[in-house]
């Protein structure tokens, strides 16, 4: 059975067009937003410096309405507790997003992960689960961790 937050993702994911369906840019955030919630969510804590850190990470990479941002955290929030699949929202990145496109998702979710300071085994076997689903090399993988690790560091100094 799908969750409050699948359901609202469905919502908001339909494509346009009828037989070339296409995903906005916008409908592309919003499956990324859930993925980045599903790696905060991946430790089963959802403190509230990962909240904060999720907002601001959001906020920064998406344009998502305040009203949007607010559902899905709430949302999220309301369903740590349920598992929510992967595969409607990977299936999605998948089909029609291009591979600039994922690896900035693996960035943004390297960044949820390191948000409260510490690497979860969970958190990290989300987003490695995430790469295979949507055929991010292995290679990209590890440059995208590396990177945000980086900065992480360069950023702390």
């Amino acid at each position: 059975m799908l969750n409050k937050l699948s359901r609202f993702i469905e919502r908001h994911l339909q494509p346009a067009g009828g037989n070339s369906p296409v995903l906005s840019d916008h409908q592309k955030q919003l499956a990324v937003a859930a993925l980045l919630i599903e790696v905060a969510l991946a430790d089963h804590q959802f403190s509230e410096v990962e909240l904060h850190n999720l907002t601001v990470i959001l906020e920064r990479k998406f344009s998502l309405s305040q009203d949007e941002l607010a559902d899905l955290i709430n949302l999220a929030k309301n369903e740590t507790n349920h598992a929510t699949s992967l595969h409607q929202f990977t299936q999605l990145i998948n089909q029609y997003c291009t591979t600039d496109e994922k690896f900035t998702l693996m960035k943004a979710m390297w960044e949820m992960a390191y948000a409260d300071g510490d690497l979860d085994k969970y958190e990290d076997y989300i987003i490695r689960k995430v790469a295979d689903l949507i055929y991010v090399p292995h290679s990209e993988f590890i440059r995208s961790k590396t990177l945000v690790k980086a900065s992480l560091v360069s950023g702390a100094n």
